[in-house]
């Protein structure tokens, strides 16, 4: 079953957009029938159910890390992962900075744009994100002068859309981080990650490098 839904949507996948199988709340058995069909990104949202699968899982699997990200917990996480999705705030940013600093690791990572109707949900604005491009957009600051975040590498953006059925404000949410994306020009930050099992094809319309799919491979969450 596993295996049927991923091969379908990868046949209406474009092949430049990368599909990241959200896992949260599957078991590893399921992942692992992902895994024998040939997926080998996988995404977790909470650090201690990350690092509990990590090790059950082949060592070839890219983990990203997709859920909002306490710094606190950073130890459970950035050990493991290739791609921290859910950069919300500039205090965040700091501390995996801080945290590669220390553990001799450079993290890549993308940043969230708030960007559905949802107060709930994180995230910078347009403003945030462009402010700190500008001040540590690049590795150096100048020849031989490290950058205040030489431990990250900025890749590009994350975004989610408003909770609705309504195509229509879908389509605006993602036409709004499209903007934002191409009029960034920076070396490595080539990364556009919007998208959900209701919402993809759209997000694809709309410039998406990489979708975040989950109930669609995996069913309904099982706990």
């Amino acid at each position: 079953m596993v295996g049927e839904q991923l091969h379908k949507i990868k046949q209406l996948l474009p092949p430049e957009v990368s599909l990241v199988a959200v896992s949260k709340f599957h078991p590893v058995e399921r992942l692992m029938e992902a895994y024998d069909a040939g997926q080998r990104i996988f995404a977790e949202s909470r650090p201690q159910e990350l690092a509990a699968k990590v090790p059950s899982m082949p060592a070839d699997v890219q983990w990203h890390f997709i859920g909002h990200l306490q710094t606190n917990k950073l130890k459970l996480v950035l050990p493991h992962v290739s791609l921290v999705q859910s950069v919300d705030s500039l205090h965040l940013l700091e501390a995996i900075n801080a945290w590669g600093a220390a553990n001799n690791k450079v993290i890549d990572v993308l940043l969230e744009l708030h960007l559905g109707a949802e107060e709930t949900k994180q995230g910078f604005t347009e403003d945030e994100i462009l402010s700190i491009l500008c001040s540590h957009g690049r590795l150096q600051v100048s020849e031989g002068t490290p950058s205040p975040l030489s431990s990250i590498r900025l890749r590009g953006l994350m975004g989610m859309a408003t909770n609705t059925e309504d195509e229509a404000v879908i389509d605006a949410d993602f036409a709004r981080i499209e903007k934002l994306f191409r009029s960034i020009q920076l070396p490595g930050f080539d990364i556009l990650s919007i998208g959900m099992s209701q919402d993809w094809p759209i997000a694809v319309r709309h410039g998406a490098t990489m979708v975040r799919i989950g109930t669609d491979i995996f069913g309904a969450r099982e706990y």
